[in-house]
């Protein structure tokens, strides 16, 4: 079930592909990040109070030594929540930057590819960390990898600053799926995402103020696109990252979520029309085909003893 949660995310973060594009062309980088982070803290408010109002009710309801330890843990969980939703804002918010900025100096295409490659710095990054990914997690990130380049890569590979910035958002992208796999088990998603994007949201618009000029007619006239950005693929999308997340591999969870590529050229098919060369659907197989083999059970080892 949680890993269709991340893939749900990738799904809805393949479609706001076009709402992000759309955006820039009214405001700056900066101005839009934290405009979307901003509108994603404050669309999971209501349900946070209304999650907390709840639970304050089966407290003043249960008796008195399991209401205390029950609260307590609450206690313990925002503190949790607090900080790890801090930390996964820190992350998060420049290596949307850095992506951000990467797309205006590269094509989307290079961009695409070199953004995917966290589904191999993450196994790499969590061998660091002591997590030993099962082999047919490097197989499947070795067909993935493949699959984006025939997917995004339509000619000569060359390196550009543009590359650069990308490739450090990719690095910390991956910072960010490790952050949340330390905190995902220990504290409440909802909330966790919540302080996320506020913290995100609050380092953009401190970035726009300085180096752009924040224009709320701007604003508003970009706000179809602001709003699916802010509210479908941060409320929504990122809740399910760090919900999904929770006791799955991260190095699993980076190769479901970059099904976000592939769902986004789709998305350009289905709803743009735009047309798919046979290059791009065998690239389409070939990271269809990863996330397929990571997900099969594990073979279980035989019993040799005959017991």
């Amino acid at each position: 079930m949680k890993k269709l949660l991340l893939l749900l995310a990738a799904l809805i973060w393949g479609v706001a592909f076009v709402a992000q594009s759309v955006g820039m062309d009214y405001m700056g980088p900066f101005t839009f990040n934290g405009a979307r982070f901003l509108m994603g803290s404050a669309v999971l408010l209501p349900l946070i109070f209304f999650r907390r109002k709840n639970f304050r009710g089966e407290i003043s309801r249960g008796e008195s030594c399991e209401a205390y330890g029950r609260e307590r843990r609450s206690r313990n969980g925002r503190r949790t929540a607090l900080a790890g939703g801090v930390c996964c804002g820190l992350a998060l918010c420049p290596a949307a930057l850095f992506q951000q900025f990467g797309i205006l100096h590269t094509t989307v295409g290079k961009a695409g590819f070199i953004t995917t490659l966290y589904i191999i710095l993450v196994p790499l990054a969590g061998i660091l960390l002591g997590k030993k990914p099962a082999g047919r997690v490097w197989i499947g990130a070795a067909l993935a990898c493949l699959g984006f380049y025939r997917l995004c890569m339509s000619g000569g590979f060359s390196l550009s600053l543009g590359d650069g910035l990308v490739f450090v958002g990719a690095v910390l992208f991956t910072v960010h799926i490790l952050v949340i796999d330390y905190f995902s088990p220990r504290a409440d998603g909802v909330e966790l995402s919540c302080i996320q994007f506020l913290t995100a949201g609050v380092i953009s618009t401190v970035l726009a103020l300085i180096f752009e000029r924040p224009d709320l007619s701007a604003l508003g006239e970009g706000i179809v696109p602001l709003a699916y950005a802010g509210i479908m693929s941060c409320g929504v999308a990122y809740t399910l990252q760090v919900i999904g997340q929770r006791d799955t591999d991260p190095a699993v969870a980076s190769l479901l979520l970059s099904m976000e590529s592939v769902f986004s050229l789709l998305a350009g098919w289905m709803i743009l029309g735009q047309a798919l060369s046979p290059r791009e659907l065998s690239g389409c197989a070939l990271v269809f085909g990863a996330v397929i083999l990571v997900q099969l059970p594990e073979r279980k080892a035989k019993n040799v003893s005959g017991v």
